[in-house]
Formats: C-alpha cells, sequence, structure tokens
C-alpha cells in the first residue's frame, strides 16, 4: 500500500512509503512521514486528511507531535441509525484553514491519479516492500518533475 503526503500550495509529493495493508497501515504510515516533518520544522503544521483517519488515537498521536489534524468528520448515520462520533470537534472545524485543508486534501488523488496513467503504480511488476517502495517513490519523483515546470511558466 503507497502512501503521500503532499504539500497544498503547489500540489507537489513532500513524502511517500509503503507498508503492509491491514486495517491501520494509512494511520501509522501517515503518523510516521508526518513526525518526520514536525521534527524538521521546530512548529505547528497542519495536515488535511480524509475520514478514514478520524480515530481518537490518531488524531491524539497527531496533536502529541505539534500537527494540527484537519480530518473530515466521521460522523454519519450507521446501518442501524446509530450516529458516529468524531474525534474532531468545534475548536479545529470552526476555523477557515480546516476549509482550506479540505478542499487542498482532494489534490493528493492526482499524484495517484498520474502513477496509474502515465507512471507504473497501476500494476507493480515488482514482488517485496523494498522494491516496490523504490518504484513508487519513483512515480512520486518523477511526477514532482512534470508538475514543477507547470508552476513554473507564466
Amino acid at each position: 500500500m503507497g502512501h503521500a503526503v503532499m504539500e497544498n500550495r503547489n500540489g507537489l509529493a513532500i513524502a511517500g512509503m509503503v507498508s503492509q495493508a491491514n486495517g491501520t497501515a494509512e494511520r501509522r504510515a501517515s503518523e510516521a512521514m508526518l513526525r518526520r516533518k514536525a521534527r524538521r520544522r521546530g512548529r505547528r503544521i497542519t495536515v488535511g486528511e480524509d475520514k478514514a483517519y478520524d480515530s481518537r488515537d490518531h488524531v491524539t498521536a497527531l496533536r502529541q507531535m505539534n500537527v494540527t489534524p484537519h480530518v473530515a468528520q466521521n460522523d454519519a448515520l450507521t446501518k442501524t441509525g446509530r450516529r458516529r462520533t468524531s474525534a474532531i470537534d468545534k475548536r479545529t472545524t470552526r476555523h477557515v484553514g480546516y476549509r482550506i485543508s479540505q478542499s487542498c486534501r482532494a489534490m493528493v488523488e492526482c499524484i495517484f491519479g498520474w502513477g496509474k496513467q502515465h507512471g507504473t503504480m497501476r500494476k507493480t511488476k515488482h514482488r517485496g516492500i523494498k522494491a516496490v517502495a523504490g518504484d513508487f517513490m519513483l512515480n512520486l519523483i518523477a511526477y514532482n518533475l512534470i508538475r514543477i515546470p507547470k508552476l513554473i511558466a507564466p
């Protein structure tokens, strides 16, 4: 399973990793990549994520790392008619930055779409985490190299 972190301003991939697919792989990979970014930055950063990341343990882990989680609220009705409880409350959702992060996070799909359409991410020809990770990172680098001239153009 491939994971990528994208910066909102220009839509470039700034981190990526491959992990074994399981029920918590996305959240653990997110925490690992953001821990490195937050440590390098030294100040509070924000991250926009979809509702699959809306769990108390993940939100708590991000806040302990000095990362503000702009996670989409998963407070929909269940099949039994119960309303889910979100780990994100009004402290986060009331700010305009939350809405901006939620609109920008859809751009990360462009990275994966490009990799599947033009790169080698549709069906890997490699076996093993290291080989797949090398191919995945090469796709992220290629996407950035294609994207940068479009950012520089007048």
